[in-house]
């Protein structure tokens, strides 16, 4: 993969996907006649039109050095090579969307044909995203949207995240006690829209045992994930388990728990990549946490942004594609693809997987 910064990208593999290394590629600037190919949002879908060669594809992160991102863009970079597009990956150390925004216009002034994009904000990065798109480029969200995106390439289902991280702390707790959330950023939709289902799910009988005593912030950095960690700690000594939708959140909260007295007594789960919370699983920190398969995701994100370039889909509901070795894909909803449940890992399975 090319990239706005330069750095190295770790191969990752899963054993549930047949992997393929993905190697940096050349391309060439689309022609006339492909943009005239591209059906865009709005227009009218025609499955059997070409992938044109030489797409430009652009993957901005939340931000550069996130371990989970690294493996989904390389999915990515997967996906693209196979079209024979060329991919790169732009962004900052900082998931904030300022950062963002100038990443954005740097993908629209290079020409880029498609823009795929993990959102740090809903609504900051449109204007941007949209002076892109009047410039030609197709937009994807993935992982976390935006309000402006022509098609979100979803991990999986709200509802299916949100039921899954109360049914772990829901067997981790016995069914009742306090817990706490440590998230990504306050404007991150993903983690917004998975705390929300979270709450409607403790809302019925079944968990009426369980209370969630406070949401945090970490921002996705791992020092600031391991301090808000701490500071819950401090402010609730009694609090019984703690559950972190994001990466870096999770490893960070396992990290100092790990060293601390409350290992054993403060339960931690959320999601997480297998490599990332192997050791916290075998010294009894993490009793399960879940996730999807990352590079798949990444893949499925490349594929969309060319479909959706070459004018194959337009994002409407009922409208079907393929996305190489992952298969056939159907817009179940407006503008909405979904990857497909979460996995569960736990001491039984974890050394199943290697990402």
């Amino acid at each position: 993969m090319t990239q706005g910064r330069p750095r190295h990208l770790l191969l990752a593999a899963s054993a549930f996907a047949v992997l393929t290394t993905a190697a940096c590629g050349g391309g060439t600037t689309i022609g006339d006649a492909q943009e005239e190919n591209r059906a865009g949002p709005t227009g009218n879908a025609d499955p059997d039109a070409p992938i044109p060669e030489g797409l430009k594809i652009d993957f901005l992160p939340k931000q550069l050095n996130n371990p989970f991102f690294e493996i989904v863009n390389q999915g990515g970079t997967e996906a693209v090579e196979e079209v024979g597009g060329t991919a790169t990956e732009r962004g900052g150390t900082e998931a904030t969307a300022d950062s963002q925004v100038e990443y954005v216009n740097a993908a629209s002034q290079a020409g880029s044909d498609v823009i795929v994009i993990a959102a740090n904000d809903p609504d900051a990065v449109c204007p941007a995203l949209n002076e892109a798109r009047d410039n030609g480029a197709a937009i994807v969200g993935y992982d976390s949207n935006a309000n402006c995106t022509d098609v979100f390439v979803n991990q999986s289902s709200t509802e299916l995240i949100g039921r899954t991280l109360v049914e772990m702390i829901a067997e981790d707790l016995g069914g009742e006690g306090t817990f706490a959330v440590l998230s990504a950023t306050p404007n991150a939709t993903n983690q917004n829209a998975w705390i929300a289902a979270m709450e409607e799910v403790l809302a019925e009988e079944e968990y009426a045992d369980l209370e969630l005593v406070e949401t945090v912030y970490g921002n996705d950095d791992d020092l600031e994930s391991f301090q808000e960690m701490q500071g819950l700690m401090q402010s609730h000594p009694d609090l019984d388990g703690v559950v972190s939708p994001t990466t870096v959140g999770i490893a960070a909260a396992a990290r100092y728990v790990s060293d601390s007295e409350y290992r054993g007594e403060v339960a931690v789960t959320g999601l997480g990549t297998p490599n990332q919370m192997r050791e916290f699983v075998d010294d009894g920190t993490v009793g399960q946490f879940a996730l999807w398969n990352p590079l798949d995701l990444g893949y499925l994100a490349g594929y969309t942004g060319a479909a959706l370039r070459a004018g194959q889909i337009t994002g409407a509901e009922g409208e079907t594609f393929t996305a190489g070795r992952l298969g056939e894909f159907t817009f179940e909803t407006e503008g909405e693809i979904v990857l497909g449940p979460p996995q569960v890992f736990d001491a039984g399975n974890v050394d199943d997987f290697d990402f």
